[in-house]
This record gives C-alpha cells, structure tokens and sequence, in this order.
C-alpha cells in the first residue's frame, strides 16, 4: 500500500451526487448542479484524488431550461456519467422542466448532444451495458427499464426492483456489472445526517435482488465523525485493480445542531470486497492514496477576465443572457448589465462560483460607474449578504427569510474599488457573556456558536475599510434549507458595471 494520503473531500464545496466513470487511466466524475447555469460540472483526474474541472455537461440554452420561476434546489438532479464503445454518456433529471433526460459526447470536455427524453418514472437515472448491448435504466423509487438511450425509446419496463432495507427515500441507484453478478448500489435515508448507502445483488439486472447481510455498508449516523450526510455513492475500479467509492457528504460546523454552509462535497474512499460483497469503511478526513498519484498545480486565485470566455467554474441562477455578461465590451473586464432590479427575486444578473473552504476570502475590483453593483455571498433568493456600491456609497445587507437589513454605510470615493468578503471559522462572533451582564469581547472558536464569520470590508486605494461582521449560521442549509451551497459572485441590479478582476483564496480551519 503506498505510504502517501489523500485528504477528504476530494472535491471540496457545492459538488453533491458524484458520478465517475473511468477511461483507461483517465476518470471522469460529474455531480448536480440543481439551480444553477451552466449545468453538471464535469471534471477530470488522474488519480482519483486531484481533480480539474474541464467544463460543464449542459453549457447551452438548448440543454437546460430553468424557467425564471424555478425554485431555489430545483433544476438538475444527479447525473449519471457512464462511457460505452467510444462514446460518453451523461444521463440526468430537470425537475424544473421535462424530466428525465440523456445527452453523449465523443469528448468529456464536449461539445455534448441536445437532449434525447425518456419517459421512465422517477428521479436520478443510472445506465448500465450487459454483455448483450442492452442498456439498463435504473431510477428511484427503484425501477429499471431497459431503453435505447440513442433515440429514448422503451424497450422493457419499467420493472419493479429492489427498493432499499426500508429507509426513506431510496434513491440513487447504480447498477454495477462485477464478475457474473449485478450490483445495485442505493441510498436510503434521506440525504440528511439519516444517510447511508445499502447494496444488493443479481444474476440479472431484471432482478431478483438479494441484500447484503451486512447493510447499510456505509453510514456515519449517530455518530460524531467530522464527516457527516453520508451517501449517494458510486463505485469505480482502478488500473491495478484495487476500488473506490465516491460519494457526497457534508462537514458540519459550530454549536448543536451544527451548521453545514459548503453544501454537499464529494468525497473519496477505498472499497474492498469480502464474500462476493462490496465492503466499505468510515470515510475518514485522511486515506491511504491509490496507487496512482497525479498532483495539479493549485488554480490561479485570480481571474484577471483576459480570457475569451468564461472559466467553466463560474455559474449563475438559472440562466445567463448573453445580452447580460461580455467580456469583449471592455477588454480585460467582465462587463455586466442588470437584467433584473434585485437579487431578492429570479431574473438577476449574477456571475459567481462555489465557496470551497472554510477559511476564506473573496475579491473582486469594481468600476460602479452609475450602476448599482457589488459582491454577493449567497444559499438563494432570500438568504444572502451582499456588499453592493450605489451612488458614492457602499453598503452591507442581510437578506435572511423575511427580513432585510442594510447594517452598515461607508461613503466610498467615484472610480474602481476592492471589494473583500473574508470567512472565518476561527474567532466567530458572538462574543461570549462572562455573567453580570459582563461581555467578554475576546473571539471564540470554532464550536461555540454559529459556523463562521463573514466580514466585509471596502479597498478604495488605501487601508481596507472594515463594513460589519455577520453570523454566518444564517447562510447554511440547516437554515436556508435545499440541496445547494454558497456561492459568491458579483451583480448588477441597475445599469452596467465592469469588474477588472476576482480572487479567491481559501484553506480550511
């Protein structure tokens, strides 16, 4: 066993529901994208462990339609990624629209098909090849119809299989084809702190199904592991023959219940078999590496817009005009136009990407003009803060539920700014009460209360201006509920602004 490790989660922040697949010594993984344009972000390692994202599956109009009423965790449910005979297939559900769904490429980095529809009950689709040719779907519920997925049509089924040891919502289901043996992986419980992952197998993707004695063979319930939620897994086989799961789980932080703010990750584990059956450990913070061992260079943390086009980590609500954004009206800078007068409601113009750490801190430079523009951490629509520039003025505001708060004002001189959101999970507020009344003001740790902290502050050619300082419990999904994590971008909501450039650096606490 190599002596290196390989630490957990393998794909940090907002990357939920992985899918992998492996190609000669190339694997590929793909994960929900839920609300968000463009959809499922396709990504791609060497090694199971370091990992780039090459682009995203559902990069135009024609593949995802996400009406401007589109709840908040709607949009794109867990997506398959198989390949079969030269071609790669990606097989998913748009709740927010048709439903189930499959498009192929040549190439992972695409360019990938319009969409071929089909009608199978259910949600997060699974395919599988028998030694025949005949291609398997399996969807929750559990079903599995045999289809041809070029054209969608129904060949066979849907078939009752089987559904689970009799937790809540089995769901993402995997056929896997190992030996003379049909294994189908599944997730039950929901994908709350409940989660784990049972199994069962056939001698026939048709069934009968026999579970393993030993289910759930993965789960982190009741228990107080770092890791939590743990689920929605997918197996894949290395070169040399060893195995490993990927799958989502979450990393909880602050005072009971905890609070989750990354949303779900993807995380990495070793599979052994024992019995004719897949076994599988906790998911520790660190492993034992696969053999294989491919490090990449870190990203840039700053994106200078130089590019012709949009690095494949940004995303945005629902959709992304192209009469909104332009990276050509001002070389160097993305330009963006409001599309819509708050980021309260659909319709905005937003540009941002996923929160991967929990020690954090984003930048960006901003020529408001007359526009009114800032920079925006966010869940949804109504839990968000946002640092925004309007009229020689710069502005902090709480969007939590029902209530909306602007808490602080600096008055801000005309001409291009920095804006700074630091997240911290060391030294987060509140302060604690010493007693009589007495506040003791020196900064807690992690643990004692809310996750983090979120400050702003404003760098307009001197010392940063600190804003206010917000509890960061309220951007969480144990508060703003659904299946996402945060985001950070910049908007517009009146006028046109420029953004010379954006940074991001993290490391976790």
């Amino acid at each position: 066993m190599s002596a290196r490790t390989y630490a957990n989660p393998v794909i940090p922040g907002f990357h939920p529901d992985p899918s992998v697949c492996r190609v000669g010594d190339d694997y590929y993984l793909v994960c929900s994208s839920f609300e968000y344009f463009p959809g499922v972000p396709i990504l791609h390692s060497r090694d199971l462990v370091h990992w780039r994202q090459i682009g995203n599956v559902l990069d135009r109009p024609g593949q995802l339609d996400l009406p401007p009423g589109s709840l908040a965790s709607g949009g794109v449910y867990a997506p398959t990624l198989r390949h079969h005979d030269g071609l790669f297939y990606l097989i998913t559900t748009n709740v927010s629209g048709r439903g189930t769904f499959l498009v192929t490429a040549e190439r992972p980095e695409g360019p990938w098909s319009d969409p071929v529809w089909l009608d199978v009950p259910g949600i997060d689709p699974d395919l599988a090849w028998d030694d025949d040719g005949a291609c398997w779907c399996a969807t929750s519920g559990n079903h599995v119809t045999r289809i041809e997925p070029l054209t969608g049509e129904i060949l066979e089924g849907p078939l009752p299989i089987w559904s689970g040891t009799g937790g809540k919502y089995p769901e993402a289901p995997h056929l896997h084809h190992v030996g003379d043996r049909w294994y189908l992986l599944m997730s039950e419980g929901g994908t709350e702190r409940g989660h784990a992952v049972s199994v069962a197998r056939s001698r026939s993707p048709r069934g009968p199904f026999e579970p393993a004695p030993a289910n759930p063979i993965l789960t982190h319930r009741g228990t107080d592991r770092p890791i939590q939620s743990t689920g929605h897994a997918d197996l894949v086989s290395a070169p040399d023959g060893t195995w490993w799961m990927v799958l989502l789980g979450v990393r909880p932080r602050g005072y009971t219940p905890e609070f989750q703010v990354l949303g779900r990750e993807t995380f990495l584990a070793p599979v052994t078999w024992a019995d004719g059956w897949p076994l599988v450990g906790p998911v520790e913070e660190r492993h034992p590496a696969p053999a294989a061992w491919h490090p990449l260079p870190p990203p840039p943390a700053r994106d200078d817009f130089d590019a012709p086009r949009l690095a494949p980590s940004w995303i945005s609500p629902r959709a992304r005009p192209d009469a909104s954004w332009s990276l050509s009206d001002r070389p160097g800078w993305l330009v963006l136009h409001a599309t819509g007068p708050t980021l309260d409601r659909p319709g905005h113009t937003f540009v941002g990407r996923r929160q991967q750490h929990h020690d954090c801190r984003f930048r960006a430079r901003l020529d408001p003009a007359a526009a009114r523009a800032g920079l925006s951490l966010r869940m949804d629509e109504a839990h968000h803060y946002d640092l925004e520039v309007d009229d020689g003025q710069a502005s902090v505001i709480a969007r939590i539920g029902p209530l909306r708060q602007v808490v602080a004002r600096q008055a801000v001189p005309p001409g291009p700014l920095t804006l700074v959101i630091d997240v911290r999970a060391t030294g987060v507020l509140p302060p604690s009460v010493t007693g009589a009344g007495q506040v003791d003001d020196r900064p807690l740790g992690v643990g004692a209360h809310g996750p983090d902290t979120i400050a702003f502050s404003v760098e307009a050619g001197g010392a940063p201006v600190p804003l206010a300082e917000l509890d960061g419990r309220y951007l969480s999904t144990e508060v703003a509920t659904g299946f996402t994590g945060r985001v950070a971008g910049m908007y517009v909501t009146r006028g046109s602004a420029a953004f010379d450039w954006f940074d991001y650096e993290g490391a976790d606490a």
